[in-house]
């Protein structure tokens, strides 16, 4: 079961926003977005500082939308997200302990989305390291470890969760040694989420109940964005060119962006002064998606515009 219920009001502004979308940007092509879009009518039971148990919160229904919310799609830097609970929940266990690097990174991997800060996550989540191609057997030990992150999702049982794939660390020029013969040679084992996973991740972080609630609170703390007083001509505000650029400067945002080359995509959850707080996943693919920094903001602006109306 997804863990929204689809809904034909958010169906018919979904559409519309899509189709002006379109309409907009003529090289978007309709298999190159996808999106998840989540609504919370009230009483809100998200952003409380964690007074719901997990039961209650996830008993509670919420209404959404999706375009291609299952499709397979490589996350970049939204990866980090994934990550991040993790991290959360090897800490909550024991399986690893807290230390002043192990923040440093964790703020910078989030708040400035670091590839370096986000490989030494990655180590300290998995007790492997980068490095030269090792022989067979132990790539194969070092293979098993490295999964432990995506064994962590799949015993959470949750349906979003069965297609995706974060097991990669994110590169600036790209991986090496074993991390490249790991990736694959047709890059076949690629970090690879959905809009839909990606969404019930972020729903259970704002709700209070990845991990624990203060863990769920303290990782709320590395996601909010200001829109006001941004460095200018910089993506790596994480708001210039993605959804919280579309915003009136009174909004708030708790975010976490990815792109590259070949991506753009942005992950929010959303409060606009006295409407319905609201999630939003977007991802568009291709060279001159990825380059235009007009698209995510288009839509979220036409999302803040439809969640006004509702």
């Amino acid at each position: 079961m997804i863990f929204f219920n689809k809904d034909e009001q958010l169906e018919n502004l979904g559409l519309g926003i899509l189709d002006a979308t379109w309409a907009e940007f003529g090289t978007l092509a309709r298999n190159q977005i996808a999106l998840t879009w989540v609504v919370y009518d009230p009483p809100v039971r998200v952003n409380t500082g964690g007074a719901l148990t997990p039961n209650a919160f996830w008993d509670h229904p919420v209404r959404g939308f999706t375009y291609r919310g299952v499709e397979r799609i490589y996350p970049a830097s939204v990866v980090k997200l994934f990550y991040l609970v993790a991290v959360n929940e090897w800490l909550e266990k024991g399986m690893s302990q807290t230390s002043k690097e192990l923040e440093r990174a964790l703020q910078d991997m989030i708040v400035d989305s670091s590839n370096d800060a986000t490989s030494y996550v990655v180590d300290i989540l998995s007790g492997t390291t980068s490095g030269p191609e090792l022989p067979i057997g132990p790539f194969e030990t070092w293979k098993y470890q490295r999964n432990i992150i995506n064994r962590y999702y799949q015993s959470l049982s949750w349906e979003e969760l069965e297609t995706i794939n974060v097991c990669q660390k994110t590169w600036g020029d790209g991986p090496y040694g074993r991390e490249r013969a790991f990736v694959g040679e047709l890059l076949e084992n690629r970090n690879m989420l959905t809009t839909n996973a990606i969404a019930r991740l972020l729903h259970s972080i704002v709700g209070g109940v990845a991990v624990s609630s203060a863990r769920s609170q303290a990782m709320m703390a590395l996601l909010k964005r200001p829109l006001k007083d941004l460095p200018t001509n910089t993506e790596e505000n994480q708001v210039t060119g993605f959804l919280g650029d579309g915003l009136p400067e009174n909004a708030q945002i708790w975010s976490k962006a990815g792109w590259t080359s070949q991506v753009r995509h942005d992950v929010a959850y959303i409060e606009l002064p006295e409407q319905r707080p609201y999630l939003l996943v977007v991802f568009t693919e291709g060279k001159a998606q990825a380059k235009n920094q007009d698209i995510l903001p288009f839509i979220s602006k036409r999302v803040a515009e439809a969640i006004a109306s509702l």
